[in-house]
């Protein structure tokens, strides 16, 4: 039977150290012979505590990375409702490490309505941000079609701001544009992470205009046949879409540490909509732009 002894720590706070991913670790050891379901507990817990050596500085300086201050919407954990100004919001499901958290009746029907009948007419290629440059450009890893409302640019989405800012308790302005973004059948948006990597020569000018992101909230502004689930793999989790729910997920260190890894699988049958907002660490300086995310 598999325990988590000073052999194993060891070994994976080395492979942290040489930047590998949970989920490489993880298969490594099932390759070893570890179960699979031991060592989707190991990799996390070890994770676990080394970010909680970082106060002590007991950990080799480039293994750590500063931590920020990330939105909490739930601050007390075992609340069933988040009530905001206009909208009592169920939690369906939340998680610590990584800190994921599924809400239901974020948006009402008619708001996802809304929200795709003003945006159909105005969707272009997706694109995402190149790492060692900061340009965005098409690429296949990521097969939408989008667009995105400054904030408070019409009455709608004023208010969905304003009832985002109040359920991840974060202002409204160090909130980006709301992004729209429309999945057609084989449509995806492979495994990506949100934050821009400080290690990144890209990454600055973007960091530049607030700080970096440190949390995301997805809003499904449709239902989808088959296929289309928001994956995190290094954590295990899929999550359905289902119309007016939505997944919140924040990193308050930007490195795969995090577990915050994510995509949007294939669409096998329908269409899949969804809304996001990114939300950085101090005001967003750009609000007439958006970054697109890597």
């Amino acid at each position: 039977m598999s325990t988590l002894d000073s052999g194993l720590r060891a070994w994976i706070h080395n492979n942290l150290d040489r930047g590998c991913t949970p989920e490489s670790m993880v298969e490594a050891m099932v390759v070893a012979g570890h179960a699979r379901a031991f060592a989707w507990q190991a990799v996390p817990t070890v994770i676990a505590e080394r970010r909680q050596s970082i106060a002590g500085n007991d950990m080799p300086a480039s293994a750590l990375a500063s931590r920020a201050r990330v939105p909490e919407p739930l601050p007390v954990p075992t609340e069933a409702f988040v009530e905001t100004s206009d909208r009592r919001v169920r939690v369906v499901m939340a998680l610590n490490l990584p800190r994921v958290i599924v809400f239901a009746d974020v948006l009402s029907a008619e708001e996802c309505d809304e929200l795709i009948r003003l945006s159909a007419v105005k969707l272009q290629r997706s694109r995402i941000v190149d790492p060692a440059t900061g340009a965005e450009s098409e690429h296949d890893e990521r097969t939408s079609h989008g667009t995105y409302f400054l904030l408070k640019e019409n009455p709608l989405v004023a208010t969905i701001d304003r009832r985002l800012s109040e359920l991840m308790r974060w202002p409204v302005e160090n909130g980006e544009g709301l992004q729209i973004l429309h999945y057609t059948k084989g449509g995806e948006y492979k495994p990506h992470f949100d934050y821009f990597s400080p290690t990144d020569p890209g990454s600055g000018a973007h960091i530049s205009k607030g700080g970096n992101r440190v949390g995301t909230m997805v809003i499904y502004l449709s239902d989808v046949e088959a296929g289309g689930t928001t994956v995190f793999p290094d954590a295990g989790i899929h999550v359905t879409p289902v119309k007016g729910n939505a997944v919140f997920f924040s990193y308050d260190t930007p490195t795969p540490a995090s577990l915050t890894l994510h995509g949007g699988a294939p669409v096998e049958r329908g269409e899949k909509w969804i809304a996001t907002k990114w939300v950085r660490e101090h005001a967003y300086t750009d609000p007439d732009a958006i970054d697109e995310p890597r």
